[in-house]
């Protein structure tokens, strides 16, 4: 494992030598432009592992992705190696079907801490509640950034992620009503703490999450990638595109739904992703938003 093959991989570049924010920012933004969040594996017949090294091959040489236990987890080694002052941290998901947070600890997140400032790096949540840039931690600031404006609230040494998005306009009508629209302009996203965490904390979520019938990534098939005016995202069968602010304050989001036979050729062409194994491709209603 080396930096020179990550970089590689993202297309960074920039200069690592300075440990500020300027050059967080750049590498992070390369990571989550070449590096989907995607759950492909469960539903390939491949299991999910976290040891670093297979994060690394997987992520890096096979060109594939992840989610959030894999995507930071390879970032914070980045960021350590390069000399950042980082540790792991553990959120719960907020479900907007239950309108509840999620009773396991099932996110993780990198905390990065430059001149005294802390600020979390999240590169594994995807779709449109994937931050573009380091969030600073602090409590009630509105931080605007091109997928809306992100906001910190703490409360009793709780910590709130929220995210407040565009309009959006839908061209094709016939999805206007797509279960997996986020229907508010205001979105809880997770909550955490500050106790820092290490990935032996996610053994347990690790399995869970792609063996449990309750789990929502064993009832959808997800790669969504980072662009540089939005997002894509293939779920299931349906392929969204994703431009922010397109006009004043509305977003565009296209739908597409692909055949069999264009599922394989949309992850090359659209998430630069082929599998070793034959994907087979899932939506049940519910369950996800973007």
């Amino acid at each position: 494992m080396n930096l020179e093959e990550y970089f590689a991989r993202t297309g960074y570049k920039g200069s690592p030598e300075k440990q500020d924010l300027e050059t967080l920012t750049d590498i992070f933004q390369h990571h989550i432009r070449a590096v989907p969040f995607e759950n492909l594996s469960i539903h390939c017949g491949e299991k999910i592992t976290l040891e670093l090294e297979h994060v690394y091959n997987k992520i890096v040489r096979r060109k594939r992705g992840g989610w959030c236990m894999e995507n930071n987890q390879l970032l914070g080694w980045v960021l350590k190696c390069l000399g950042y002052d980082t540790s792991f941290l553990g959120a719960y998901v907020f479900n907007p079907h239950q309108n509840a947070y999620a009773s396991i600890m099932t996110h993780l997140l990198v905390k990065v801490v430059i001149d005294g400032k802390a600020y979390i790096v999240d590169g594994g949540f995807g779709v449109s509640y994937q931050m573009w840039q380091p969030m600073e931690l602090v409590s009630g600031k509105d931080q605007p950034q091109a997928p809306g404006i992100f906001r910190f609230t703490e409360k009793n040494a709780v910590w709130y992620l929220e995210k407040m998005r565009r309009k959006q306009y839908i061209p094709n009508q016939n999805f206007s009503n797509c279960d997996l629209l986020e229907k508010k302009e205001c979105r809880k996203v997770y909550m955490f703490s500050l106790e820092p965490r290490t990935v032996e904390d996610f053994r347990f979520q690790c399995t869970y999450l792609q063996t449990s019938p309750d789990s929502l990534f064993t009832k959808k098939s997800i790669c969504t990638l980072q662009t540089t005016e939005g997002f894509r995202a293939l779920i299931g069968w349906t392929l969204t595109e994703t431009t922010y602010n397109y006009k004043e304050n509305m977003d565009l989001v296209e739908f597409v739904t692909l055949e069999d036979k264009e599922v394989e050729k949309t992850l090359k062409e659209k998430f630069n992703i082929t599998l070793d194994r034959k994907l087979v491709p899932i939506s049940i209603k519910g369950f996800y938003t973007i």
